[in-house]
């Protein structure tokens, strides 16, 4: 009975459905189904009337008429017609931003990914709120004001393009300020003006599209009514974009943790796009005005409470560490020496890593490529990670977090003093005081880098990189204030705060870990010079504050260096040894400036100069200027160590040189060129040197990835200076700590894997197909690490912690 009710209810339903589509044919909706579109386009006036009327007439006419009867569909439909009839510029502003953050993506960063919808969405309020304001006044006034509007939006994007394409980075707010200092290099403006003249045009052509066409559009004064409606538009597009933030998690790198986090700028604009990039960075940047004007005031009121009222409990506070620095328990220690033999990536024969056979007399080859068997047949055990024989294991000073925990009232600096107690420290070695008592030259090489050292034009620089200590895995990170940030993140171990200029506001904070202020408080005479304008980058307020005697010139190094563009470190060299060398011991630092871009042989002296040295190299003109750059890096150095050997100093001198950033100036095409072969951009780009060297000492290879952040740490063991490596962002190389190099869009690298934050991809190389509990872990390192150095940084934090005699108060 079950089985003839189904069927029943088969043939039942079979009918119905033939009486269905017999209806649908009665009624011609086959016709209407099937008209093609050219032919739906064609009909007259009155057969569209009909058309209309037959479906009225129809059942599914009626259900039509009652949803168009709805009061909700009746207004989003008045809405629509409202937004593309009657507010045709608003269409033209959203889009015009829609617009101009394609291009500026396709141009920077050379693609479109899915994270674009949110330039799409947060351009639906920022649109509203430019159609508002080119619609307040009279009919010709709000033209102009249109044109007015779209000429600076596509300025804003104009000027963020070039910018970036200059120094690989979003233009900050805050660096506005060394305008004036920037316009000195108009020849490498001009450059890159010419380089991007195309997408210039595309950037400026919706400008002369509203010269043209605009007339079409509206521009009459907004009544009450309609700035009400704008206004609740705006309000409705913000919330929508809001909303969708929300949605992507609090993750380290979504939109949300970039959105209210912060992050790299780069990341920023990758994620939630240029425009939404700069306000952010406005606001932070008033935001910063404001807290510092708050704490300052803050700090010269008296306190009225007791200091009970205000200790956080840590019971209440939670147990959970706020974030240790210590790595995860399964990574493993990267640090190998060399001992015979041959590490990994590392070619016997006479050719270059690259595939490059390497032939000294007509041809060079970047980096360590050319490194043989030979070279360290007389290697030394590095021991890197044995112990040593001194009292304390650890690198840390006499700091007392739990006092400092129990008295606290701040609860920022309680959470700082929580973090802190809880980084695990590196431990001294068997190179611990190594160099102790020795002389140090430490020297930021202006866009130094690999491809610069050849054993034909730069043999100096060539064999420093294979005695001493080698470090063939490290990195020079590129970060927002390019130079700046650079020499900041090598002579202190902290992370550039985004959107400041981080060496310039540390001016007024103590510094006891730099190495200036270090030497000084053991009764070395320290200098420092630099060898073009002494106020560029506010070096004149950052580097007396690291404790340096500091020249530049326009205060005394003027009288040796010649004006030039740029000015040789040659000359600098000559005019400032003399000062230092003569009297034991001594500590002195250099920035130079040979290398800078542009990198031709008709702007730039250094290139012109050295021209000849180089005419024979079989590479483009730009390649070969920026070598010709560094061969006064070459000879500056040569003439160092021969002025140390003349003054009897050069035994009991240690020198370190490492870069700035890598060479951005130099185009891509050009830095593939002399690498042999495409170079990765993402991290490949910012492989480096690092020359630490000692005349006489045998050379140790050192593999593990290591950067810029690591030197400081790294010197101050190795010359047994008083330091607390928890409350550095680098870790000495030569310790057991597992290495990590940081990158200014939060990639890093480690000694299992390499995490890409721009595609959120990771790579591992220790034989693990997946640990996304390890990724994790060293997300969240790398989260804090910037962090807590950026809290350094605001609230003077080593001045509350380290004894003013510890490094000698500054």
């Amino acid at each position: 009975m079950k089985n003839c009710s189904f069927r029943k209810r088969i043939s039942l339903n079979h009918e119905l459905t033939k009486l269905l589509f017999k209806r649908i044919r009665d009624r011609k909706f086959n016709k209407m189904i099937h008209l093609k579109f050219s032919k739906l386009t064609d009909l007259k006036s009155d057969k569209i009337i009909d058309l209309k009327t037959r479906i009225k007439n129809s059942s599914l006419g009626g259900i039509i008429d009652s949803i168009k009867s709805s009061a909700g569909v009746r207004l989003i439909q008045d809405r629509l017609d409202a937004l593309f009839f009657k507010f045709p510029l608003l269409i033209f502003y959203i889009t015009l931003i829609w617009y101009l953050e394609f291009v500026y993506r396709i141009r920077c960063f050379n693609g479109i990914t899915f994270d674009f919808v949110f330039p799409v969405l947060f351009a639906l309020p920022a649109g509203a709120v430019l159609f508002s304001v080119s619609r307040l006044l009279g009919e010709r006034s709000n033209r102009l004001a249109a044109v007015l509007i779209t000429s600076v939006m596509s300025f804003l994007y104009a000027v963020q393009l070039i910018y970036f394409g200059i120094f690989r980075t979003p233009l900050l707010t805050y660096s506005l300020i060394g305008a004036g200092d920037a316009l000195k290099f108009v020849d490498v403006i001009y450059a890159a003006l010419a380089k991007n003249a195309a997408v210039l045009v595309l950037i400026f052509g919706p400008v002369i599209l509203l010269i043209i066409s605009g007339k079409k559009l509206q521009y009459t004064r907004m009544k009450p009514l309609m700035l009400r409606n704008m206004f609740l538009f705006c309000i409705a597009g913000y919330v929508i974009s809001m909303v969708c933030v929300h949605l992507t998690g609090k993750e380290e790198f979504s939109q949300y943790s970039i959105y209210f986090k912060g992050g790299s700028p780069e990341l920023s604009v990758s994620k939630l796009g240029l425009m939404t990039t700069m306000r952010l960075d406005v606001q932070r940047l008033i935001h910063d005005y404001r807290y510092n004007v708050n704490a300052a005031a803050a700090f010269q009121e008296e306190e009225t409470n007791s200091a009970d009222d205000h200790i956080y409990d840590a019971e209440a506070y939670g147990t959970d560490n706020p974030g240790s620095a210590g790595y995860p328990s399964n990574a493993v220690n990267p640090g190998t020496a060399y001992s015979g033999k041959i590490p990994d990536g590392y070619n016997t024969s006479q050719s270059s890593q690259f595939g490059r056979e390497y032939n000294p007399g007509n041809s060079y080859y970047p980096g360590y490529g050319y490194y043989q068997r030979d070279d360290f047949s007389n290697a030394g055990e590095s021991g890197i990670g044995g112990e040593t024989d001194t009292d304390e294991p650890y690198n840390i000073m006499n700091i007392d977090f739990e006092a400092l925990i129990a008295n606290e009232k701040d609860k920022n600096l309680l959470d700082m003093h929580r973090y802190f107690s809880s980084v695990e420290p590196t431990k001294k070695n068997k190179y611990t005081g190594l160099f102790k008592g020795h002389n140090l030259i430490m020297i930021t090489a202006e866009a130094f880098s690999s491809y610069a050292i050849n054993p034909e034009i730069t043999p100096t620089l060539y064999k420093m990189t294979r005695e001493g200590f080698v470090f063939t895995n490290f990195y020079n990170p590129v970060w927002w204030v390019s130079t700046s940030d650079g020499e900041y993140v090598a002579c202190t171990s902290l992370l550039p705060k985004s959107g400041v200029w981080s060496f310039y506001q540390s001016g007024k904070n103590f510094m006891p870990f730099v190495m200036g202020n270090q030497f000084k408080k053991l009764g070395y005479i320290t200098k420092a010079y630099h060898n073009h304008t002494y106020t560029y980058y506010k070096r004149h307020i950052s580097h007396p504050n690291m404790g340096y005697d500091y020249k530049g010139m326009g205060n005394g190094l003027e009288a040796y260096v010649k004006e030039t563009w740029p000015e040789s470190d040659l000359e600098m060299i000559e005019a400032t040894v003399g000062e230092y060398a003569g009297s034991q011991p001594f500590h002195a630092y250099y920035m130079t400036v040979s290398g800078h871009m542009n990198y031709n042989f008709f702007g730039n002296y250094i290139a012109r100069k050295n021209k000849n040295f180089v005419d024979h190299l079989p590479y483009s003109d730009e390649a070969k200027a920026y070598l010709a750059c560094n061969m006064e890096l070459e000879f500056a150095v040569k003439a160092l160590i021969e002025k140390l050997e003349a003054a009897g100093v050069i035994d009991n001198t240690v020198i370190a040189i490492s870069a700035d950033h890598y060479p951005y100036g130099l185009p891509k095409e050009c830095i593939d060129e002399l690498a042999g072969h495409e170079v990765e951009s993402n991290f490949e780009l910012h492989k480096s040197t690092f020359i630490l060297w000692k005349k006489g000492m045998s050379p140790v290879l050192i593999s593990k990835p290591c950067s810029s952040l690591d030197i400081i740490p790294t010197l101050s063991n190795l010359f047994g200076l008083e330091y607390d490596s928890r409350l550095l962002m680098g870790r000495d190389i030569l310790s057991d700590s597992p290495g990590l190099v940081i990158f200014s869009n939060r990639s890093w690298i480690t000694d299992r894997a390499r995490f890409n934050s721009i595609t959120n991809t990771v790579e591992f190389y220790d034989g693990t197909e997946n640990d996304p509990e390890y990724v994790k872990q060293i997300n969240s390192i790398v989260a804090k690490k910037f962090e807590y150095s950026t809290r350094i940084l605001d609230t003077d934090y080593y001045r509350k912690v380290v004894p003013g005699d510890a490094a000698g108060e500054n």
